[in-house]
């Protein structure tokens, strides 16, 4: 099912979210950039600078601590297909992306929504 990422109404990308992990309310999947991905990119660009190896070791302290404050800024909303807000309490794009690579953009979001988790084991 596709989940929408949105700015303030503006589509940021999306994701299927394949990976999922209900016991601890996260789940993660490729990420496909929108239109408004550029408004956002600069933040989780930060991200890559401070941690840069996917899974690797943070690299700058600092810098990471300014990505949660500017991250957290952008007050991100997730949507399932329906276009119904799933409540969330981190949203994470991992851009590891050089050029149009779109396999190298995860997106991560911790959903503490029981409902949504509800529908998703249900197969809604």
């Amino acid at each position: 099912m596709r989940h929408t990422v949105k700015l303030q109404g503006i589509t940021v990308g999306w994701s299927d979210l394949e990976d999922a992990e209900p016991s601890v309310g996260r789940a993660r999947g490729v990420f496909r950039p929108g239109i408004g991905y550029d408004l956002v990119q600069p933040v989780f660009q930060l991200f890559r600078d401070a941690v840069p190896a996917r899974g690797g070791a943070v690299a700058d302290e600092e810098l990471l601590a300014r990505y949660h404050r500017s991250r957290d800024a952008l007050q991100l909303t997730l949507e399932d297909g329906a276009g119904v807000a799933i409540a969330t309490t981190a949203i994470h794009i991992a851009d590891y992306a050089s050029g149009a690579s779109a396999a190298a953009r995860e997106l991560e979001v911790l959903i503490a929504d029981d409902g949504y988790w509800r529908r998703r084991n249900a197969g809604a």
